[in-house]
């Protein structure tokens, strides 16, 4: 499985990924908007929005890319590791079911 995170910070960029990794998840980190964001992400199985670090425009990019593929997107006020946790918690669960859904 592999998971878009867009935003958090640089500085755990690092711990996020290692964070999926313990879970057997792949994650692409894309803490700022880069050039043709909506490619490097419409093949991605799920995306996790960090809402409070990343800009008005890439979370738009991020939803519209998301909706056109039917790739749930999990937002989270809040940046933190144990955020990250949680999310990639609730897509195991869903993983599980064999179920796809918005959060």
């Amino acid at each position: 499985m592999c998971i878009a995170l867009l935003g958090g910070m640089d500085r755990l960029g690092k711990h996020y990924i290692e964070e999926a990794g313990r879970v057997g998840i792949s994650l692409r980190v894309f803490s700022r908007d880069e050039v043709n964001i909506g490619s490097k992400i419409k093949n991605m199985d799920a995306m996790v929005i960090f809402t409070n670090k990343v800009s008005h425009n890439v979370k738009a990019k991020a939803i519209k890319e998301a909706k056109a593929n039917g790739i749930p997107v999990y937002m989270h006020h809040s940046c933190g590791v144990c955020s990250l946790r949680e999310c990639l918690n609730c897509l195991m669960i869903l993983n599980e079911k064999g179920g796809k859904q918005d959060a």
